[in-house]
């Protein structure tokens, strides 16, 4: 009797539920709860993905977009209520079964809508809200007129629109950088000063993301040309801007593009320089023509550029001087021949090269655009050896003011055969370095000064190098949807560049004639989809061809026949599933396939026998022959990773490889490290980066340095644990288990190089060094250290018991960022600031018990100094701190300290209510840090806070941004 009436109390409960699937909710109860389980770590996984990708991205000119934000508390949120439903499950009767199956079946929908919502093409961060920023801008010679009077019509009323015009290399662009950079200044003036860089051709869509972008606002992507127009009209109509569009070289119209125009009645400036006057003109822009420098000022700058060395030469002052009257007052050739003639002193060598300069030049007439290319090919000629300026004119190859790292380059040389071959991969490498710095010290290439260890080049320069590559067809970043016609693949095309466009498919039946052609750039083509099976027939002369990025599922079988074909890169093709066979290529040389989504190895590798550099960084890659690794004699460099455990290496199968230089692998297992490290082999590597153990989103490749080991879920303490080689830069551990402090690896003691240290989601760790059972020496290294999911972790160094705290613990660390250690209740004690005086960038996120960042070790009561007694906290080198969702933090230093600071630049508060106190100032209270620029805070929270001084808030309130 008493289970019929739970019977009947369940089908009670049950009744909105119609029969039919009641039972069908019984009788899927236990596939339904394995399916939730399943799809919540598919869920977990993505969600872990998101928060690796968010730690690279995320830094003092980034944030995380509101979205994914709202993504990441949905994905926490979903986490906590099936935890909830499980509880309920292991508890559940067979007759509660029917409602439970209800309840699994609507969390499992809910985990498929949040995993549909995760994914981000856009990205997962955007830059942060902030004026713009001063562009670099070269010494400003002459010209005072010019740049007066640009300015006169831009704080004036009466000229709206001006249009500075002027042969390329006058100085256009540098007078507008620096009026660009004074308006900054005027804040109150102007609400937005921006500054888009348009060239040729010009391309709308892309013109107005950039103004957008300018304002910090958004443009959809799936709209329409006129509604996006109408979009930009609203976004800048609400304010008062002065909009800079520099290289102009096409007309359009404002209303197209959707900008509205200036008037005096809303008091908006726009200017344009421009090589075409009628451009300017079209548009009803007030024109000021920009003239070559002045005699003296011509001289100042060629001094400037030169160095002073020729000043103890009294026998050059004619010449040079008289180099410096054929430079016809241009400041861009004026940089760039001085740059070709600096450090030479030989009065001969200046004779000859006068004379050089004067044939250059002997033709163009004046005003003409051959004026400044003849000048600019006189420094080119300087070159002199034919492979430098073959390197050279391999850079007009990328994209109008592209800004291209400076690896990539020599990569591109080698692949190209610019450089020679010599006895090893690392001396080629550094040949191509030493060609970019004779290009740099030559100004013929510029430093780019928003990507570290970049060079651009000058537009001017560009198109100096494009006139003198013949047979080149060049259309980078240029906005194409579909591939040139096949008539303009003409017989002597040489090299072809179609890089960062827009191109989706190639017709099926192109076939070019292009015999002589021998490097294809097709790299960053995300639409294109597949190439014709006969696209390469008529190509047999191809030696570089680069697909990277593209969204190719399959290579033509007529890749197959280029035998002379010695570089083939596929990187990031992520739908690439099939590679026809390779084995006719006998010349390659380069088979570059990182992060390709290739399951099977390509047939015919084995058969490469002058293969030097193979990269099979595949996650998706099954297994891998070592027998084919044996056959790759000429190997210098070789990576090799799967996110299967079936393609793990043991060094044993490489020793073989008596060239290979590069290797970055996941090897066997701990004892193989060990060995493999020990080994002669390993020791004539100059670059690797090795996995042990499962190692989430693989390893990295090198991303910050040249030798790094990786280590998960394995143990890594004691006597026989790891032994790591005494030059590794980089240590990554995951996950590993009875591991409590980077003082339990022994073979730390040893190392002598390591900079970065990441230690994330060891359970055990309580502190990230030991000074009582270590000298931890190694610690004094470090450059950066991330400590990340550390749940256990109480203490950053253990100096408990120590006699005296060594004063340098920690000496040369710019970069502490830690996330999720919850234990963590102090950053840095007092104890340890005397060290930190190198740090630079600090990011504390996701410490759920944090209540302070800087402070003693005890209660500040039972601290020696007097109770009234300010104790200064200094960091001289701070330039970012960086406090994410710490809802117990109450201070950033102790009650009665006071955070000294003059390099900050950037402080960011969120998510945390209890905090009371900044305590921040420069070396004179209360004066700000003198570098700061922005103070990201919550509008209540910023309310909210309390001072010491009356005057600080009204000190630092300027620099307040509301996030």
């Amino acid at each position: 009797m008493a289970d019929i009436a739970m019977l009947i109390l369940e089908i009670i409960k049950c009744i909105p539920i119609p029969t039919c699937r009641c039972v069908d909710y019984h009788r899927k109860f236990k596939q339904d709860v394995e399916d939730l389980k399943s799809k919540l770590r598919d869920l977990n996984s993505k969600k872990k993905d998101v928060e690796t990708q968010l730690q690279a991205e995320v830094c003092s000119q980034k944030q995380v977009k509101q979205q994914v934000e709202d993504w990441l508390q949905d994905a926490q949120r979903i986490n906590v209520e099936i935890q909830q439903v499980e509880q309920r499950v292991d508890n559940a009767s067979f007759l509660s079964q029917a409602r439970l199956g209800k309840l699994v079946r609507e969390k499992i929908n809910v985990v498929d809508v949040i995993l549909q919502r995760g994914s981000f093409p856009e990205g997962l961060v955007v830059d942060k809200p902030a004026t713009a920023l001063p562009l670099p801008v070269e010494n400003l010679k002459g010209e005072v007129c010019v740049k007066k009077k640009i300015w006169g019509y831009l704080t004036g009323n009466e000229v709206p629109m001006i249009g500075v015009c002027g042969i390329g290399g006058v100085g256009k662009t540098t007078i507008m950088k620096h009026i660009h950079n004074e308006l900054l200044l005027m804040e109150s003036r102007f609400d937005n000063v921006i500054w888009v860089t348009v060239s040729y051709p010009l391309n709308v869509v892309r013109l107005q993301y950039e103004i957008a972008k300018g304002m910090n606002e958004s443009l959809p992507k799936n709209e329409d040309e006129q509604r996006r127009a109408s979009r930009l009209m609203q976004i800048m109509g609400r304010v008062k801007y002065v909009l800079i569009l520099d290289d102009v070289w096409q007309r359009f119209t404002l209303k197209d593009v959707g900008i509205p125009s200036p008037t005096m009645e809303n008091g908006c400036k726009l200017v344009i320089t421009s090589r075409k006057v009628d451009v300017c003109k079209s548009l009803g822009c007030e024109i000021v023509k920009v003239s070559p420098l002045s005699k003296e000022e011509s001289l100042s700058l060629f001094l400037d550029n030169v160095g002073s060395d020729i000043l103890q030469v009294p026998k050059l002052e004619k010449i040079w001087k008289a180099m410096v009257k054929e430079c016809a007052g241009l400041p861009l050739a004026i940089v760039v021949i001085a740059g070709s003639m600096k450090g030479v002193t030989d009065v001969y060598e200046w004779r000859h090269a006068l004379n050089e300069l004067r044939e250059c030049v002997k033709a163009t007439a004046e005003g003409s655009e051959d004026e400044i290319f003849e000048r600019l090919k006189f420094s080119y000629d300087r070159l002199q050896e034919s492979n430098i300026q073959n390197c050279f004119l391999s850079c007009s190859l990328y994209a109008k003011d592209y800004q291209i790292r400076k690896d990539d380059l020599v990569e591109q040389w080698i692949d190209e055969g610019l450089i020679e071959e010599s006895g090893s991969r690392r001396a080629m490498l550094d040949k191509g370095r030493t060609i970019l710095n004779r290009l740099e010290n030559s100004c013929l290439l510029e430093k780019a000064y928003y990507y570290e260890d970049s060079i651009k080049m000058h537009d001017v320069v560009r198109d100096m190098a494009l006139r003198i590559a013949h047979q080149v067809m060049v259309k980078a970043r240029m906005g194409l949807t579909k591939i040139p016609d096949e008539h303009k693949w003409t017989e002597n095309l040489e090299k072809v560049s179609l890089m960062q466009n827009e191109i989706s498919d190639i017709p099926l039946n192109m076939c070019p004639y292009c015999p002589n052609l021998t490097t294809l750039m097709l790299q960053g083509n995300s639409k294109l989809t597949q190439i014709p099976d006969h696209f390469f027939a008529n190509m047999q002369g191809i030696k570089c061809l680069n697909l990277s990025r593209t969204s190719i599922e399959s290579l033509p079988n007529s890749i197959s026949n280029l035998e002379n074909l010695t570089t083939l890169v596929l990187q990031h093709c992520r739908q690439l599933k099939h590679v026809p066979c390779l084995a006719k290529l006998k010349a390659l040389k380069k088979l570059d396939m990182f992060k390709a989504g290739m399951e099977v190895v390509p047939e015919g590798i084995d058969m490469l026998i002058n293969l030097q550099y193979l990269d099979l960084w595949c996650p998706e890659l099954v297994e891998l022959s070592t027998q084919m690794l044996s056959n790759l004699s000429h190997l210098q460099h070789m990576a090799v990773y799967s996110k299967w455990t079936t393609l793990r290496i043991k060094g044993e199968e490489v020793r073989g490889l008596k060239k290979l230089e590069t290797f970055q692998a996941q090897l066997y297992d701990l004892q193989d490290l060990n060995n493999y490290v020990k080994s002669s082999h390993f020791n004539r590597l100059s670059s690797y980066s090795l996995v042990v153990g499962q190692v989430e989103n693989g390893f990295h490749l090198n991303l910050f340095s040249s030798k790094v080991i990786s280590l998960g879920e394995c143990e890594i303490g004691g006597q026989d644990g790891v032994v790591l080689p005494n030059d590794v830069q980089e240590l990554w551990i995951y996950r590993c288990r009875k591991f409590r402090s980077l003082s339990d690896i022994c073979s730390l003691q040893d190392t002598t190089k390591l900079r970065i240290c990441l230690v994330l989601e060891c359970e055990e760790i309580e502190c990230v060094v030991d000074m009582v059972t270590s000298s931890s020496s190694f610690i004094n290294n470090f450059e950066g250290l991330v400590p990340d999911k550390l749940p256990n972790l109480s203490v950053v160094a253990d100096v408990e018991g120590v006699k005296a705290t060594p004063p340098h613990i920690f000496s040369n660390l710019k970069i502490f960022w830690m996330r999720g250690c919850s234990r963590m209740k102090r950053l840095f004690p007092f104890e340890l600031l005397q060290g930190l005086q190198n740090l630079e960038s600090i990011l504390v996120w996701d410490c759920q018990q944090m209540e302070e960042i800087i402070g003693w070790e005890g209660e500040e009561e039972n601290h020696t100094a007097d109770a009234t007694t300010t104790t200064t906290f200094t960091l001289s080198k701070l330039k970012e701190l960086n406090l994410w969702n710490l809802p117990e933090l109450k201070k950033i230093c102790s009650t009665r300290g006071v955070m000294v600071c003059d390099c900050l630049q950037g402080l960011q508060i969120k998510e945390c209510p209890k905090l009371r106190k900044i305590s921040l100032v420069g070396n004179v209270p209360p004066s700000p840090p003198a570098a700061l620029k922005r103070i990201w805070i919550k509008q209540e929270l910023w309310e909210s806070l309390e001072w010491d001084d009356p005057n600080a808030k009204n000190v630092l309130q300027p620099f307040v941004d509301v996030l």
